[in-house]
């Protein structure tokens, strides 16, 4: 998923998309490829909208990854990117582009049944969370909370629950002229009482998102000069 603006790390993605911005010299994209090929993964898709025509270095360093445009990026959010792709939604993982992967193994492909990867939080979080019940998720918050699983933007889907994707993407973005929610309000919201959720654990340094300039700072000082211009 790498279609979005950006637009809380501008100035740096004036000019370039926030998925190939380099992080102490490696684009989060770069990282998010090569932890799906270090896992076996190589039938890889990525959905692009702002400046698309940047991409072309990722096509030159990995010629097999398959580009699909999402022509509705400027005017909705990310449910147009999930929808344009939803032809490949058989046993997936669904990564979002602007993330730092340090620990390739929180991308293997083995899972018994659809869900986020996660965090434990005994803290306050405004981030969705999850409440789960012998493996199984039995809530979704989209206001956050606190002891509670904290979802990030990796997630696997089995056959049949992609195809269900499928279906509600295309109810929600066509028929109901859902175009303004996220992708997850589907699964998470909207429609989830027909998903069967688990999740997979993972520890706060596996991966890092870099979601405003502060942060990306804070990451790769060499960009303080965009904050004080």
């Amino acid at each position: 998923m790498a279609a979005g603006f950006g637009n809380r790390m501008r100035p740096v993605t004036d000019t370039i998309p926030k998925p190939l911005v380099k992080v102490n010299g490696k684009r989060m994209i770069e990282t998010c490829i090569d932890g799906l090929l270090a896992n076996g993964i190589t039938e890889i898709y990525i959905v692009v909208g702002y400046l698309k025509e940047k991409f072309h270095v990722i096509k030159e360093k990995y010629p097999f990854i398959q580009f699909i445009e999402n022509p509705y990026y400027e005017t909705c959010n990310n449910i147009s990117s999930l929808y344009m792709a939803r032809e490949h939604l058989k046993n997936v993982l669904i990564l979002d582009g602007d993330q730092v992967i340090r620990n390739t193994e929180i991308l293997r492909p083995e899972f018994e049944h659809s869900g986020y990867n996660c965090v434990w939080t005994d803290e306050d979080t405004i981030e969705w969370t999850l409440t789960v019940e012998n493996g199984i998720v039995v809530s979704c918050s989209r206001i956050g909370g606190n002891h509670a699983w904290q979802i990030f933007s990796i997630s696997r889907w089995t056959q049949e629950d992609g195809q269900k994707l499928k279906r509600h993407l295309e109810l929600e973005f066509i028929e109901k002229k859902n175009t303004k929610i996220y992708w997850d309000d589907i699964p998470c919201i909207c429609h989830f009482d027909e998903y069967k959720m688990g999740f997979m654990e993972m520890k706060r340094e596996d991966m890092i998102e870099v979601d405003s300039l502060d942060e990306l700072i804070a990451m790769d000082s060499s960009y303080a000069k965009y904050k004080e211009n």
